[in-house]
């Protein structure tokens, strides 16, 4: 018999605890124990970067990040986005620029960027593709997804300012 640990994590400002199998994922914790199904499982190998997630800041590719390993840590996903002013600056752009399809790697994406942008800001373009290399979009062909980091970069700064609308 698998041996069960109580694991409490910090997801998006809320304390989630839970006893859970020793080799349960993150993605997991996170979707079968809590009910956060907006962080996606696709290869479950850390390849398609749609399970990723802000671990302590960081972003991790949660299918290959065991809920023991991330207990004590705060965890922020796509669902911890949006405020209650509105939407990210991230989200609204991905919508305007039609950076999403089908949506399934849209929260990894996001959760990908959240932590670029909040490093640096004014990327070209190749430095945008670059960031985004490892999160597969089968969709969108990725124009639409650099368009919106740009447009977000700009929004964003206006909302960091204070010169929001």
């Amino acid at each position: 018999m698998e041996s069960e640990r109580l694991v409490q994590i910090e997801v998006n400002g809320a304390l989630c605890r839970s006893s859970v199998p020793v080799r349960t994922s993150l993605a997991d914790f996170l979707r079968e124990h809590h009910g956060l199904t907006g962080t996606h499982v696709g290869c479950e190998h850390g390849v398609c970067g749609a399970c990723t997630v802000l671990l302590d800041g960081r972003s991790v590719r949660s299918c290959i990040v065991l809920a023991v390993g991330a207990d004590g840590s705060r965890v922020d996903t796509v669902e911890g986005l949006a405020g209650d002013d509105g939407m990210h600056p991230l989200q609204e752009a991905f919508q305007q620029h039609h950076g999403l399809q089908c949506g399934f790697c849209t929260p990894g994406f996001l959760m990908t960027l959240v932590e670029v942008l909040g490093e640096r800001r004014g990327l070209a373009d190749e430095e945008i593709r670059d960031a985004i290399s490892g999160n597969v979009c089968r969709c969108t062909g990725y124009q639409g997804i650099v368009e919106a980091v740009r447009t977000a970069d700009r929004t964003w700064e206006r909302r960091v300012d204070g010169d929001a609308e």
